[in-house]
């Protein structure tokens, strides 16, 4: 059993698919549970999609729980329709997986963040990769979330480059800036892994073919929602050349930090509806002399990552 314990809190459409299969074939990590949020989807569609791949995957075993449905701001959520042309009306390409067997946890995923965070403290990773309302919700309920977790990496955020919902804005941030604000001030050992960097590491067909010729059933499903997402970046113009790996990114970086080069930056998110100014990640002012507690990615090895990336994926798909 590894060390290290893993939480992930997917909005689950492709790149988190894509991010789940990684941290469940990665040994230096153990995935402890999945919160389900909304974002690509709904929280329910992403609870199931969760489960659904968990028994593709042959993991079972990794209990999922149902996070917050919407926004720290809002009493309601309805998914973007970009989101439904990159990601599927179902979220996951309009593949159709077999139902679980298994149920999402009666525990609420706020609660058993907070648990965890005080049971494995240093060794627990949190790993947000859509809006970040559920780890606010937690710093809210105890503050002391944001000193316990050893290490939050999140796949969100815009730095060097501009947001892909916004000139400023990149979309798991804009769900919700007002939590992430929260989140930025207020959780100690954070690393943010943005647009500046995810948009580098890029999947291709040649790389699902390698996925089907496996022959398995896991390497044909996983192959046909990620044709989906590749063809959809190519379709919608975001980019011909593939499809961005921002979700797998940000769990391989939190488990080999040598992937990337980052801006030790203490960051705070921007929410002023009146000027536009909503949803930037950018460096808070007023702690600029403070201890430095977050950084920021803006470099990534893509040349290492990509095919490390493939070789993983390959492996637990057969």
């Amino acid at each position: 059993m590894a060390e290290k314990k893993m939480i992930l809190d997917l909005d689950t459409g492709i790149d988190d698919a894509l991010a789940l299969a990684y941290a469940i074939g990665n040994p230096d990590v153990d995935l402890i549970g999945v919160i389900a949020s909304y974002g690509n989807t709904t929280n329910q569609i992403a609870a199931q999609n969760t489960l659904n791949l968990l028994h593709l995957l042959g993991a079972d075993d990794v209990p999922v729980f149902i996070g917050e449905g919407h926004s720290s701001t809002t009493n309601h959520f309805d998914v973007m329709p970009i989101s439904q042309q990159i990601h599927g009306k179902n979220g996951i390409g309009d593949v159709e997986l077999t139902t679980a067997n298994h149920q999402v946890s009666n525990q609420s995923g706020v609660d058993f963040l907070i648990e965890v965070a005080h049971k494995y403290q240093d060794q627990l990773i949190m790993l947000p990769t859509g809006p970040l309302t559920n780890l606010a919700k937690a710093l809210e309920i105890d503050p002391a979330v944001g000193q316990l977790i050893g290490q939050t990496t999140l796949m969100g955020g815009a730095l060097s480059v501009p947001g892909n919902v916004t000139p400023f804005s990149e979309a798991n941030i804009h769900q919700d800036p007002e939590a992430a604000d929260v989140v930025f001030r207020h959780q100690e050992n954070l690393t943010m892994v943005g647009l500046d960097v995810t948009l580098r590491t890029l999947l291709t067909k040649a790389h699902t073919a390698e996925w089907r010729e496996l022959g398995t059933v896991a390497g044909q499903k996983y192959a046909d929602i990620v044709d989906y997402y590749i063809d959809a970046y190519h379709d919608l113009g975001i980019n011909e050349n593939g499809a961005a790996l921002h979700d797998p990114l940000a769990v391989a970086v939190s488990i080999d930090p040598s992937y990337m080069t980052t801006l030790p930056l203490n960051m705070k998110v921007t929410y002023d509806n009146q000027t536009g100014d909503y949803g930037r990640t950018i460096g808070d002012t007023a702690r600029l002399l403070d201890p430095t507690t977050a950084q920021a990615a803006v470099l990534v090895d893509q040349k290492r990552f990509v095919p490390d990336f493939q070789k993983q994926m390959l492996a637990v798909l057969k």
